[in-house]
């Protein structure tokens, strides 16, 4: 009987016993969960300036303009090729997936080439591009840190024309007129841009400027020689790196 009550008495004072035991541990610590993962989205938001090189080629076609009577004589077509390098400055803002911008660029050029007149066997004509200068807008769609974008404006070429004795002819490649002029026309194109850090990106850009027809005055010495209507388009590919700046690199998420 003594053990009975023994054993009872014992199994009543663990009982009792275990509540306070659990009491005495320590709370468990509340740990907060981690906030979900996202990516980052790149925007192409704000100002940016930077270098371009790349190559370019002029379509010249001439036509000697008769002094009385204004008919136009053939002579020829050339293309002046050669290579460019300059800069550009812009601001671009983006809304949604859409990038709108407005952009100058300027760049020293050096193409050059000539042709031997059909119809005047001893005429070389010879065109050089020195420089031109692009405005315009443009309007493209980014997938994140790329972008396509189409472009137009207006453009600016600075054209040297030379006329020379052409080769086989006593005293070849001598000058006996000459010219200079500034055109104005217009451009469209389309680039693609990488966006490869935060604020720099690397592209591919296509140009073509339309300047239509001109007629051109020559002269040697300040003494008038002819007139020539030059006709002249000019197409452009250019590699472009850019630094932008007044934008967030991180637009949503």
């Amino acid at each position: 009987m003594n053990k009975i009550l023994f054993g009872a008495i014992s199994a009543m004072a663990v009982g009792l016993s275990a509540p306070a035991s659990a009491a005495d541990l320590a709370a468990r610590p509340y740990t907060k969960a981690p906030p979900p993962m996202v990516a980052a989205i790149y925007d192409w938001s704000g100002f940016y300036i930077g270098i371009n090189g790349g190559w370019g080629s002029s379509r010249n076609c001439w036509d000697f303009v008769t002094p009385v009577t204004g008919t136009l004589v053939n002579d020829g077509c050339h293309d002046a090729s050669g290579g460019t390098v300059g800069g550009q400055i812009g601001y671009r803002w983006q809304s949604a997936n859409w990038v709108f911008g407005l952009e100058g660029q300027g760049n020293w050029a050096d193409f050059s080439g000539s042709n031997i007149s059909p119809t005047a066997p001893a005429q070389q004509n010879r065109t050089r591009i020195d420089a031109f200068g692009l405005i315009t807008g443009q309007i493209g769609y980014a997938w994140n840190n790329v972008l396509f974008y189409v472009k137009g404006g207006a453009a600016v070429v600075d054209d040297k024309y030379d006329l020379l004795i052409a080769p086989g002819f006593v005293g070849a490649g001598t000058i006996f007129g000459s010219a200079r002029d500034t055109r104005w026309g217009g451009t469209v194109g389309a680039g693609l841009e990488f966006g490869f850090a935060p604020n720099w990106s690397v592209g591919l850009e296509y140009n073509h400027i339309f300047l239509g027809d001109r007629n051109v005055d020559f002269s040697l010495g300040g003494a008038f020689v002819q007139t020539e209507r030059v006709r002249q388009d000019v197409d452009i590919g250019l590699v472009r790196v850019n630094y932008r700046w007044g934008g967030p690199a991180i637009a949503r998420y």
